[in-house]
């Protein structure tokens, strides 16, 4: 199951009410030079499907989960922020050296961070609704 996501694409799955993560989302889309990331938010009817088919604690993972549909596999927290970054080319690729670091201890550091996103960047009311310029990215 792919959940509509074409096997030559990986889908970041975000907060879509938190401001940090769709600030990410937006950078993400401008350095993604392969097209290779789509979006869709953790409370779409995607980002449930996915949750249940991978059966994943919302209250430990509320942030990023990246969903590869040829592996049909997920990575989540800091190994998916990671990995992601390391498909954007330079010089945001040079931090996929952190993927070295046990996930542990690299989850820590995301951990801390998810914890106070809201406090620190704020929260919207609603999912962010993407211009139709970016239209194509996103899944329902």
């Amino acid at each position: 199951m792919n959940f509509g996501v074409p096997t030559n694409k990986k889908l970041i799955l975000f907060d879509g009410v938190c401001n940090l993560c769709n600030s990410s989302v937006l950078y993400v889309i401008k350095r993604d030079k392969r097209n290779l990331f789509l979006f869709a938010p953790l409370q779409s009817e995607v980002g449930k499907q996915i949750i249940e088919k991978f059966n994943i604690d919302t209250n430990k993972v509320d942030s990023i989960i990246l969903y590869n549909p040829e592996k049909d596999t997920i990575n989540y927290k800091s190994k998916a922020a990671l990995k992601v970054a390391s498909q954007l080319g330079f010089p945001t690729n040079i931090l996929s050296i952190f993927l070295i670091i046990p996930s542990f201890i690299s989850n820590w550091v995301y951990d801390f961070i998810a914890r106070n996103r809201y406090k620190w960047y704020g929260k919207k009311e609603a999912c962010m609704i993407p211009t139709p310029e970016l239209r194509s990215k996103f899944l329902d």
